[in-house]
């Protein structure tokens, strides 16, 4: 099997979030999902689609919160770095994250997902900070990743998929069974 390396910010966009101001009552309550870490703490799905709290399209415009499409990988980037998920359908961030919309011509969100899980100490040793890590766009954006071939890289997401759904039904049996 043959690898080619690559920086991430060649696989696809790195997206950071925002806040809006929440003294604005007009930028939040509205239609577009927003997530923040806290959101993913206790999330065990790999899809979310939802969080807490929902921001308008006002509160989008007006912010540095980015639209992001179905199926960005996102990751904690602070307070902590690691928490990952895929979004299900379009929404935002907080400036806890550092997303990646991926180039599909070269990597498979879903591989980037399970690379992310694999590597996240690689992701946490290149971070910075005293009072808590941080990995940065730019350092994220340097990182280096080595990826097979396009089809290799759905048959290994496919594999991996598929035991992630035995995971979910069987948790979803013990939680009724309990």
């Amino acid at each position: 099997m043959i690898f080619k390396e690559y920086k991430i910010s060649e696989i696809g966009q790195v997206v950071s979030g925002g806040t809006p101001k929440t003294a604005i009552e007009e930028y939040w309550n509205g239609d577009i999902s927003w997530i923040t870490p806290k959101d993913l703490s206790s999330h065990d799905d790999v899809y979310i689609s939802r969080g807490e709290r929902n921001i308008s399209l006002e509160g989008l415009n007006n912010s540095s919160a980015k639209l992001m499409p179905k199926n960005t990988v996102l990751l904690t980037s602070r307070a902590p770095i690691g928490y990952i998920a895929i979004a299900e359908n379009e929404l935002a961030t907080n400036q806890g994250f550092k997303s990646l919309i991926c180039n599909e011509d070269i990597c498979h969100f879903k591989y980037f997902y399970y690379w992310l899980k694999l590597n996240i100490n690689y992701i946490v040793n290149n971070a910075n900070g005293s009072t808590f890590k941080e990995i940065s766009g730019k350092t994220f954006k340097e990182l280096t990743i080595s990826l097979p071939s396009l089809d290799v890289q759905k048959k290994i997401s496919n594999i991996l998929w598929s035991i992630d759904e035995k995971i979910g039904i069987n948790k979803k049996i013990n939680h009724n069974l309990q």
